[in-house]
């Protein structure tokens, strides 16, 4: 399930097939049971508009958690670029030997930060991944020497960087990994489903066109295809470009 919400225009067409079939199967037990009374049929049509307006609550509230955490997504970007540019920055109060060192690492470091957020490919992200956590370990163990060396407030504010630019990246993976729940798109499916066989259902057999029975499963599936693609960070279409760490990466070179 969670490889699927990966996929957005597979969940289009899931959901439109599923909400199809749930449509006509609506209508044909209408055919099988005959027209309603009067009183049936207004009773039904209240009970069809309630389901619809927690449908559309539900998807209006999904779809501002995809949002949520696209921001948040966005937000840790930013802080990644401010701390490894500052760092950066702040390389200057290391001895020499040290600085030159920490300095190269780190413009290697956003390279493989920028990558990060452009690949798609799954090997070269496993890679990217591996070749930062050496990077990190090597860039922390810089300034620890040299902090080690020299216990004053100077190396103590180079360690405090060096904390920053590594828990941003931590900050930046968990807002990565937190995904809409499974559970949240069960409960959309179902609602969507149980819609659409009511309106299948209410629809008069003599005004029973294929338009009634196929403009609600398109705009629902259009709706879930969005909500799909905002909350997949990297196979959606809508994703975090990172244009700070492009242009701090740009500014050192």
């Amino acid at each position: 399930m969670a490889q699927l919400m990966n996929r957005p225009v597979l969940v289009f067409l899931m959901t439109l097939v599923a909400l199809l079939v749930a449509s006509q199967a609506g209508a044909m037990l209408r055919r099988e049971r005959g027209a309603m009374e009067a009183e049936e049929r207004e009773d039904f049509g209240v009970i069809l508009a309630a389901a619809l307006t927690l449908l559309g609550l539900i998807i209006g509230f999904t779809f501002s958690m995809a949002i949520t955490r696209y921001d948040l997504r966005k937000n840790y970007e930013e802080a990644e670029a401010n701390a490894i540019g500052t760092e950066y920055v702040r390389a200057d109060l290391l001895p020499a030997a040290n600085a030159v060192k920490v300095r190269s690492m780190l413009k290697s470091y956003l390279d493989q930060r920028v990558l990060f957020y452009q690949t798609r490919d799954s090997e070269e992200l496993w890679r990217v991944n591996a070749t930062t956590e050496q990077l990190q370990a090597q860039l922390w163990d810089q300034v620890k020497t040299s902090a080690e060396t020299n216990l004053s407030a100077v190396n103590a504010l180079t360690v405090s960087g060096m904390n920053d630019v590594l828990n941003s990246q931590g900050y930046t993976q968990a807002a990565w990994w937190n995904r809409i729940p499974v559970a949240a798109w069960e409960l959309m499916w179902a609602i969507a489903a149980c819609c659409n066989f009511m309106i299948g259902f209410y629809v008069r057999p003599a005004d029973r066109r294929w338009i009634r029975l196929v403009v609600m499963p398109l705009i629902v599936s259009i709706s879930f295809m969005l909500i799909a693609d905002i909350d997949s960070p990297r196979a959606g279409i809508i994703r975090v470009q990172p244009q700070n760490l492009v242009s701090l990466a740009q500014s050192l070179k």
